[in-house]
């Protein structure tokens, strides 16, 4: 039988209601879909798809068993390596890794893995009726710091491997990124809570409104009967351009504005934390981030949201299916422009502090690619005199996050680098501090979600080792 060029299409919501609403965007494959998208995978010998995969599922055997209907035997294969399935079905980059390496690649659309392990991951979730085994207690205790994908990942593996996990979060709900960055409408947190429940029926404690480096320290932690700890805290501290006019009123972080709409629900009208209903909002940065900030606005009533980016099309960061989508929404892109300043007006009616400013435009300058940088992409150079302004009465930072320094302040012998990163051995995540481990954004800055489940992973790997090498020496001792 031939084979189909074209991955199947993925069934969507239409742009101009979605774009109205918060409900997921990607309606998911069907079935029928599922099975004929599987049957596309050539089941190759050498595996490439495994290998372009951070956290090495067994890609080739999951999608045999789609392709037979044995879905949760699918299931079972993915969740060996995958504490997060359903999320890194919907999330993960898989055209820059696993789909990247595909042989069935080289001459058609490589296979739909991620649409396949979403799909295996809800039939799952929707289907599953059985208990969960809990692992045989090893009688040790392990401290993870950060509830993103990199600590629940931790968590999970040592969880499965006997440990006694307890999970330190610093909001009111578990989850890190997951919950307070990534909208619902691509990526619905109860997802994200069934994820996290998994994680409790393995016996995994999660403990949340816990800042670590305030309501208690890592050292304490030691105190307290852990015998080693993971930082997955994340890069939860924005950046800014340092431009004039990003103290105006109606200039937010990203971080800020999606953490506001999707943690603290701020477009309810009965939100503690509101956000400015804007009408004309420029979101600078062209990652995943400010794609999923421009969509967000859209659907809090914005008329106009429009992405600026000092790069072109080519070189814009965020995947290709999120700036389809941001495109089939109305978001308009004001490509190749640079911010220089943030215009704003006083506002006199306000009687308590008529000084109090408000955006009413960001001044944009023009730019051309001139040769290519460090990385090897192309460095934008500004044109003389090639300034305008846009009327805008709302504008979104998006270039970037580092990690939170409160822990690194908070703990004595942590090495950091010029970043903030947390300096870790690569092979195994450990930090130079004795006992503790980091892994994920804290260490890298802003990545993508399967990236810091791999770095979770590793580290959970040498836990274990180093708590077996450490138990076996006191045992040793004794004798």
């Amino acid at each position: 039988m031939a084979i189909q060029p074209k991955k199947h299409d993925m069934p969507v919501q239409d742009a101009k209601q979605r774009a109205k609403n918060f409900n997921e965007v990607a309606l998911g494959y069907t079935d029928e879909i599922a099975v004929a998208e599987a049957a596309r995978c050539l089941n190759c010998k050498n595996r490439p798809c495994v290998e372009g995969c951070p956290v090495n599922i067994r890609i080739p055997d999951f999608i045999t068993k789609v392709k037979h209907g044995d879905f949760e035997g699918a299931y079972d294969i993915i969740s060996e390596s995958s504490s997060l399935p359903a999320v890194c079905g919907r999330v993960c980059p898989q055209e820059t890794q696993c789909e990247s390496k595909c042989t069935l690649g080289i001459k058609f659309e490589p296979v739909g893995i991620g649409r396949l392990e979403r799909f295996v991951a809800d039939y799952h979730n929707s289907n599953f009726t059985g208990e969960t085994t809990v692992p045989q207690s090893n009688g040790h205790r392990v401290a993870v710091v950060g509830s993103g994908p990199s600590g629940l990942a931790c968590a999970g593996d040592l969880a499965k491997k006997g440990y006694k996990v307890t999970i330190f979060e610093a909001l009111h709900l578990a989850g890190g990124v997951l919950v307070y960055g990534i909208p619902e409408f691509r990526l619905p947190k109860e997802i994200v809570a069934k994820e996290v429940d998994g994680l409790r029926k393995l016996g995994v404690d999660v403990q949340t409104n816990v800042v670590i480096g305030k309501t208690l320290t890592v050292d304490e932690l030691f105190g307290m009967g852990y015998e080693a700890v993971f930082i997955g805290s994340g890069a939860g501290l924005p950046r800014f351009m340092g431009i004039p006019g990003e103290s105006l009123k109606g200039v937010y972080s990203a971080n800020e504005f999606l953490t506001r709409s999707n943690l603290m629900k701020a477009y309810s009208g009965h939100s503690k934390t509101p956000i400015m209903h804007a009408k004309r909002v420029a979101v600078v940065g062209g990652g995943n981030v400010a794609m999923d900030a421009a969509r967000t606005a859209l659907r809090l009533g914005a008329e106009k949201v429009y992405i600026v980016y000092r790069r072109s099309m080519e070189e814009i960061p965020a995947r290709r299916e999120e700036v389809e989508h941001a495109r089939d929404e109305g978001i308009q892109f004001e490509i190749l422009r640079n911010p220089v300043e943030i215009l704003g007006y006083n506002n006199p009616e306000n009687k308590r502090d008529p000084a109090n400013g408000f955006v009413k435009g960001i001044k944009l300058i023009k730019c051309e690619l001139g040769e290519p940088d460090a990385r090897g992409r192309r460095r934008p150079v500004e044109i003389p005199d090639s300034e305008y302004v846009m009327d805008v009465d709302c504008v979104i930072m998006s270039i970037g996050t580092s990690p939170n320094p409160l822990i690194k302040n908070t703990t004595e012998g942590l090495v950091v680098n010029s970043h903030g990163g947390i300096v870790v051995e690569e092979a195994t995540g450990k930090t130079s501090k004795e006992g503790v481990y980091a892994g994920g954004d804290a260490v890298t800055g802003a990545a993508t979600v399967i990236l810091a489940m791999g770095a979770g992973k590793t580290a959970a790997r040498a836990i274990d080792e180093y708590i077996s090498r450490k138990n076996k020496k006191g045992e040793q001792a004794a004798e």
